[in-house]
């Protein structure tokens, strides 16, 4: 293949505007905020499973306690009418006098023992309410993060893409000024050894393997015309000669 050695030293000039463009999008996929908010949103998850159970069981509390307090105002309410019937002298009978004070001391322990369990129950429904305004208080923490986290992504990646498509806007126009044929090639080869297709030929080392040529390879690429498209032996991309090359 032939090309003007301007339009080969063109290509070193697309070649390093693909260059550039890999390395934005390289740029774009490993911007720290993408670790960050993938963490962050790990945390949140956690803390949002923690909260919905704490909430759970401050629910449970509500209804155990809501529960508990309607016993103790039954045994309160049926020692009263006990109590009444005691004091009116209604009864007479020395065993129904017996058996109904007995039942008002076994309602009075009854209702000491749910008055308990009412303040054991509160206590639990404090301790989840504390806890609920406790992971509260760390769910928001966590998302006002994400939500910086996710700014300055946002920011970073709208610089990136700005400054993306001003590089490929000015590719297309360094590219539409080479032969297709040669930018074919070129293509071709960037896609086959990672995105190098073409590389300078600098003090008789191939910038694109790094490998110094050997005498044989060097003889024959000076004895070749300028515009003859020579390739490297060893990784077989296209070698552009420059006045650098040390030939």
């Amino acid at each position: 293949m032939n090309a003007e050695p301007a339009d080969q030293i063109r290509l070193l000039d697309v070649q390093d505007l693909d260059v550039r463009l890999q390395q934005l999008a390289h740029k774009r996929k490993s911007l720290p905020e993408h670790a960050e908010i993938e963490s962050l949103n790990r945390d949140l998850a956690q803390l949002r499973d923690l909260l919905v159970a704490a909430q759970t069981e401050e629910s449970d509390c509500t209804r155990e306690q809501t529960k508990a307090e309607q016993d103790v105002d039954q045994v309160r309410q049926r020692a009263a009418r006990d109590q009444k019937r005691l004091d009116s002298g209604a009864v007479s009978s020395p065993k129904d006098l017996e058996n109904l004070q007995r039942e008002i001391t076994s309602l009075a322990k009854r209702q000491g023992d749910l008055e308990d369990v009412v303040l054991e129950v509160m206590e639990r429904r404090e301790s989840a309410q504390e806890r609920v305004a406790e992971l509260t208080e760390r769910v928001g923490s966590v998302q006002g993060r994400i939500d910086d986290a996710t700014a300055r992504r946002d920011a970073a990646l709208e610089q990136i893409d700005g400054e993306t498509a001003s590089v490929t806007k000015e590719r297309e126009v360094v590219a539409a000024a080479v032969p297709a044929a040669l930018l074919s090639l070129y293509d071709k080869l960037r896609e086959q050894q990672g995105g190098i297709g073409a590389a300078k030929l600098y003090a008789r080392t191939c910038q694109g393997c790094r490998q110094e040529l050997a005498i044989t390879e060097l003889n024959e690429i000076r004895a070749a015309a300028p515009d003859t498209v020579v390739r490297c032996e060893n990784c077989r991309r296209i070698l552009v000669r420059t006045a650098e090359s040390g030939l």
